[in-house]
């Protein structure tokens, strides 16, 4: 009978030890998985808001976004548009196409700033040749495009926390509408705490930060929805980085790259659309393609932090880094070395193929 007992607890305590050993292992293939599909997406989340249309540097940059996707270094969740027109969506859903990711989803502000069409948003949305649409895209119609605010805040609820990084290159109303929002069928949050779950940056262009600056300048996306800029500004939970007028305006996009590097492919919507923009040739401030560079290369050394301090807006409507403050905000400082560095890279990336090309 001992015998017997020994030998029940020998099988029982190499039952358990097998048990074990197959739970390790399942978590750890569970966890060589989750970081598989990290490195897949790209290990930076990016959800970019934009007022595509009134610059063409908002379309470089997603160009830029969807070159570090093809390199795996980030992924993008989800276009945002603050200007209030529906071929600046379209045109963002267009790009998507061109690139090979039509799944990206697009919002569109409603009632919101700027509600012109520009100088080639329209053009190229509606640009056939003969009969055939010049670029593809599923946003045909204003109606099948989801609200900005409520695309926000699905994306945002579907993610693991402190795991987004903002871009916002554009007016400050899709934002602060998200801060205002109430809970819904996406998440029990409501706007501000979904924010201080979710974000872990947010990288911002706008403001102005040269010495000296100049007199009575209140930079374009700030004063364009002032009341929604100190919304924002007062009220976001995490910290922001903001790339300042002065550093794009330092770093020019230039020409040559568009009427050289873009002629792999017959038609290229960055490319008319800049010929569009401009009368070429010219060569543009990058600035909204410095607060995507920095939002997923922040330490590849391409640009210095100012000391950290908290954002508000001023009595004169110009943005002020003030001392203290939680949220540790900062804002880039560039050298001129950094400066070449960097439009070496904003070149090589705009100008990269879709993958697969």
């Amino acid at each position: 009978m001992r015998e017997v007992w020994w030998f029940n607890r020998v099988v029982k305590s190499f039952s358990r030890l097998l048990l074990i050993l197959l739970a390790v292992g399942y978590g750890c293939s569970r966890e060589a998985e989750a970081k598989e599909g990290l490195r897949s997406q790209g290990s930076v989340r990016i959800i970019y808001d934009t007022d595509m249309g009134n610059d063409i540097d908002d379309a470089l940059a997603l160009g830029v976004i969807h070159a570090l996707q093809s390199r795996e270094e980030c992924a993008l969740l989800a276009v945002t548009v603050s200007k209030g027109n529906f071929y600046a969506a379209a045109f963002s859903d267009l790009v998507n196409h061109f690139y090979g990711r039509p799944q990206i989803p697009v919002g569109l502000v409603r009632d919101g700033m700027t509600p012109e069409p520009g100088s080639y948003v329209k053009q190229l949305v509606e640009a056939r040749d003969g009969n055939v649409w010049r670029y593809p895209r599923k946003i045909l119609r204003p109606e099948q495009v989801m609200d900005a605010t409520d695309l926000l805040r699905r994306t945002l609820s579907a993610q693991p926390d402190a795991a987004v990084t903002v871009v916002v290159v554009g007016f400050a109303t899709n934002l602060a509408r998200l801060l205002d929002s109430a809970p819904d069928r996406h998440s029990p949050l409501d706007g501000r705490q979904l924010v201080a779950r979710k974000v872990g940056l947010l990288s911002m262009m706008g403001g102005h930060f040269g010495i000296p600056r100049p007199e009575g300048f209140r930079e374009y996306n700030i004063r364009t929805d002032l009341d929604a800029s100190r919304r924002l500004l007062s009220r976001w939970p995490t910290p922001i980085v903001m790339s300042g007028y002065e550093i794009g305006e330092s770093i020019q996009y230039p020409a040559e790259s568009i009427q050289k590097d873009f002629g792999y492919q017959a038609s290229h919507p960055l490319e008319e659309g800049y010929e569009l923009y401009g009368k070429m040739p010219y060569d543009r401030s990058a600035w909204d393609l410095t607060s995507v560079l920095y939002a997923v290369r922040p330490d590849r050394g391409y640009f210095q932090l100012s000391e950290p301090g908290e954002f508000r807006i001023g009595d004169q409507g110009t943005v002020e880094l003030r001392s203290g403050g939680q949220r540790g905000d900062r804002h880039l400082t560039v050298t001129a070395e950094q400066i070449i560095r960097v439009r070496e890279a904003l070149v090589a990336l705009a100008s990269q193929p879709p993958a697969g090309q």
